[in-house]
């Protein structure tokens, strides 16, 4: 079984609360009405109010279960942020991705320390980063040194690139070529570097232990286990299913075009998830609570390094982020072409946040993400 059979006392029951939070929601918003906006609608309008299109958060812990939303779901359409909106959660997909490959680990399939060589013979041929000098655990952990790839993506960079590539399926072998385009950041295990590769490549690693497509493992271990409803790893599908608001971004030009639709195969294993702000912290909250990993390869997962490139520290598939009221909680940002995501849980699984956003936002949007998930986790903690 890929959820454990033993369950955290206290799991947040999270089926029927999207029932609940849609019923006692369907007025107007709460920037309409500021007299009785709580502290989660404050902290969303504050989003809003640093240019994005669409905001919506949702925070789950024992004492408060609750959402908010603010601006549309599409320029001039007037209408509200759908309460069960799903949107493409970006590189929060990293933690999926590490969550299956550590199962693996644990069913005694694949160790840690297995060289990519050993499970992908000569992909990684990386003017002498070659596959042998790399683990597994640098793939999850962003210590290959092996490059990005997504700089080399034209429908992610530019207008032009869009129109003409969003319909594009990719191969992950014509993505790892198109990242050895470019000399290694560094020599693996000598430094910390973000790269989507890594977990292009882990995917494929998933694909060659199980003889099943990382699409398949991810549902069969995590979504369908978990009930997550509302979340699909869509392969090279270009649409959302679903209840969902526009995507929007601006490439840099000042003029907003609408990416909605997207073959999101260059990001398999890396970003192509979509989900729900409901079942990621469900998902978050049962991982960090235990239902899906053992200690021993949860222990792993959330031993962390610096990440000085992020500000924070980076385990394998999650980040560590420092609590302005003290101590520390996991969780990963999401960016993929016009929506950005931020999800944080608690140590013990007990209180997790998810907001997202539907354009690029503007300077100060991303600190303002922070933000939210900061406060409200330092809200719900036990005895604040």
């Amino acid at each position: 079984m890929s959820v454990r059979g033993r369950r955290r006392r206290g799991l947040p029951v999270l089926t029927s609360l999207g029932a609940v939070l849609l019923a006692a929601s369907t007025g107007p918003t709460a920037a309409a009405e500021p007299r009785q906006a709580g502290p989660l609608q404050q902290r969303v309008n504050a989003i809003h109010a640093t240019g994005a299109v669409g905001v919506f958060a949702e925070v789950t812990s024992p004492a408060a279960h609750d959402s908010a939303r603010a601006g549309t779901a599409g320029p001039g359409t007037g209408r509200p942020m759908p309460h069960d909106g799903r949107f493409r959660i970006g590189s929060a997909t990293k933690t999926f991705t590490a969550t299956v490959v550590l199962q693996l680990v644990d069913e005694g399939r694949l160790s840690l320390e297995d060289t990519v060589e050993r499970w992908l013979p000569g992909v990684v041929r990386d003017n002498g980063n070659d596959g042998s000098r790399i683990t597994v655990r640098q793939l999850l952990q962003h210590t290959s040194g092996i490059p990005d790839m997504l700089p080399e993506i034209p429908a992610l960079n530019s207008a032009d690139g869009y129109r003409s590539e969003r319909f594009r399926t990719y191969t992950p072998e014509e993505l790892v070529r198109l990242a050895q385009q470019r000399s290694p950041d560094f020599s693996p295990g000598a430094d910390w570097s973000y790269s989507n590769t890594n977990y292009v490549l882990a995917a494929m690693i998933i694909h060659e232990v199980t003889g099943r497509s990382w699409a398949d493992e991810v549902d069969k271990r995590i979504i369908r286990p978990l009930g997550l409803e509302g979340t699909s790893a869509p392969r090279a599908f270009p649409f959302i299913p679903g209840p969902h608001a526009r995507g929007y971004t601006a490439f840099g030009t000042g003029t907003s075009v609408d990416v909605t639709a997207l073959n999101p195969s260059m990001a398999v294993g890396s970003g192509s998830i979509i989900s729900t702000t409901h079942d990621l912290n469900r998902f978050y909250s049962a991982l960090l609570g235990g239902d899906l990993l053992d200690p021993a390869r949860l222990g792993e997962m959330t031993t962390t390094t610096p990440a000085p490139a992020l500000g924070v520290r980076y385990g394998l598939g999650l980040g560590e982020i420092p609590l302005s009221c003290g101590g520390s909680y996991f969780g990963h940002f999401g960016e993929l072409l016009g929506y950005r995501t931020w999800v944080g849980v608690s140590p013990d699984g007990a209180r997790s946040v998810s907001v997202y956003v539907t354009s690029d936002g503007g300077r100060d949007t991303q600190q303002a993400m922070r933000t939210l998930v900061d406060q409200e986790l330092c809200r719900t903690a036990p005895g604040t």
